[in-house]
């Protein structure tokens, strides 16, 4: 699943910072002036969610349940 493109974090990034999306279409943060890259939004400081992954409520804290292209479940920590 490809990312979302959502104007509002696109809108909201500092002047020196850029992003990108991985083959898995994983939204990551670039900082050109650092020469640095996140997960988390700069701003806001929450990975933006792209459909392929979902946190829940039934794992232990810092487990997230994620979805292969195939549709199979993995898990993530």
């Amino acid at each position: 699943m490809a990312a979302d493109l959502n104007l509002e974090w696109i809108c909201s990034l500092p002047r020196t910072w850029t992003y990108g999306i991985t083959r898995g279409g994983r939204v990551f943060f670039i900082n050109e002036e650092a020469k640095s890259t996140t997960w988390l939004h700069p701003v806001t400081g929450e990975a933006v969610v792209t459909g392929h992954r979902r946190q829940s409520t039934d794992l232990p804290t810092g487990w997230e349940e994620a979805y292969t292209f195939e549709g199979a479940r993995y898990y993530i920590k």
